[in-house]
């Protein structure tokens, strides 16, 4: 028997057949709200999901920079604002060779139900460019950051459209960004937000996803009386978000044994802890973008060339790098070690087939549009803080961080119960985050 939201898939899955990860991730949230749409006629009638799976705005323009020896170049600058249902379009700035329209719509796609699962009045958008930061000069970045928003500073502003960091988009970049923004609208406002605390930036926001990501891994594991303390832990990446996991891991007492980067994965079966994780940083400042003069720093250590560190045996797996980076073959390694639980860091960082692997041999997995919303949350609160002309503590933030999290479990958790999952906490998140977008759209109108 067809499901009402067929149509919906078939249709970006014929427009929008060269946009592989916007098809994935309207394809897996379309599928977990059936249950909804069966329960809402209304909102079939209203043609809720037409407008919710086509970006209310994209933007696209060209970005030309001269490096340091004088040479043109040109890239293409993107912004996918695409719900604003609940307020202003909220998400980072991606920089990096592989951006283009499919990967912004698919992260934008997932930040409407991330931000809708935080509770806060924040739309859903995402963009970037196809800019690669590594190997660059300060200047050189500086110069295309300008070059950036002297096109995309019209569409920005506090309660329209509030950009934040990404992938290769950090505090450096968002302080270009915000000194052009000011130059030419001469506002200093909360019109962007993972900021360094002297320009107005929220104390503990570097780290807030990866403590997040954490807070809900917390929860996931205490729903079957276990904790932490003890467990050991794999994750990827080394930067702001594997940083922060890595940092709040080790203060609750678990092992981190084994993170990754392009080159390949460092195993530390000693534990990535204290002066090891303060170490991600000048990796990540290095702007080598490679994580093995970590085993040259720390003898103990194993440096394998080539590989992910899906292959090592742990109680909990952490991606915190890209999208896709668990394949079918990872996912059977990792059950084959005996994995019970994976909290997924970056954003759809585990395959379709991957997830069904993992979820057929009853691994629970904590979706990122649920477990990295810390971040987004924390940049929400930078927004007040900066309309409110206050200043938030690091401990009123970790405060506010935790309880964030621990309400999106428990959103995501009496979801699985009320429309009867068992305990795909996926699902879960999906609905969850758009019973509360679907609402707030039908009080709208047809907009």
């Amino acid at each position: 028997m067809a499901k009402i939201v067929d149509k919906y898939i078939d249709y970006v899955k014929t427009k929008y057949a060269h946009e592989p990860e916007f098809i994935q991730t309207v394809d897996e949230v379309l599928n977990s709200i059936e249950p909804v749409m069966q329960a809402h006629p209304e909102y079939e009638k209203s043609g809720l999901l037409w407008r919710l799976i086509e970006p209310e705005r994209t933007i696209s323009f060209r970005v030309p920079w001269v490096d340091d020896n004088g040479e043109v170049h040109v890239n293409t600058g993107y912004r996918v604002e695409f719900n604003s249902a609940l307020g202003p379009y909220k998400g980072g700035l991606r920089f990096a060779p592989n951006v283009y329209s499919g990967i912004l719509k698919f992260l934008g796609f997932e930040q409407i139900f991330k931000n809708s699962l935080t509770g806060l009045p924040i739309g859903g958008g995402k963009g970037g460019a196809d800019f690669d930061p590594n190997g660059k000069s300060d200047a050189e970045i500086m110069r295309f950051c300008q070059a950036f928003i002297n096109e995309l500073y019209r569409y920005l502003g506090p309660n329209v459209d509030v950009p934040a960091g990404d992938l290769g988009v950090g505090g450096r970049e968002i302080g270009f960004m915000m000194g052009q923004y000011k130059k030419l609208t001469r506002q200093y406002d909360g019109t962007w937000t993972g900021k360094g605390t002297e320009n107005g930036g929220l104390a503990g926001r570097t780290e807030a996803t990866g403590y997040g990501i954490v807070f809900y891994a917390r929860e996931m594991l205490k729903h079957f009386g276990e904790e932490l303390k003890g467990k050991t832990v794999v994750i990827s990446g080394f930067g702001n978000v594997a940083w922060g996991t890595a940092q709040k891991l080790d203060e609750m007492g678990a092992k981190v044994i084994a993170f990754s980067g392009p080159d390949g994965y460092i195993l530390d079966e000693d534990g990535v802890t204290g002066e090891k994780v303060d170490y991600f940083l000048e990796l990540r400042s290095s702007g080598k973008n490679i994580c093995s003069p970590y085993a040259e720093k720390f003898p103990n250590a194993k440096f394998v060339a080539g590989k992910k560190p899906w292959e090592v045996k742990a109680d909990l797996y952490i991606p915190c790098a890209m999208q896709n980076d668990i394949h079918l073959e990872d996912a059977k390694n990792m059950v084959a070690n005996g994995c019970k639980y994976l909290c997924e860091g970056a954003n759809m960082p585990t395959t379709e087939d991957a997830i069904a692997y993992l979820q057929e041999h009853d691994v629970v997995i904590g979706p990122s549009k649920a477990a990295n919303a810390g971040g987004v949350a924390c940049s929400c609160l930078e927004m007040s803080q900066n309309a409110e002309h206050i200043l938030f503590s690091k401990e009123d933030v970790y405060v506010q961080l935790e309880g964030i999290m621990v309400n999106i479990f428990k959103l995501c958790a009496d979801a699985c119960e009320k429309y009867n999952l068992g305990f795909d906490l996926i699902a879960g998140a999906n609905i969850a985050g758009f019973e509360r977008v679907a609402k707030a759209m039908m009080l709208q109108g047809i907009v």
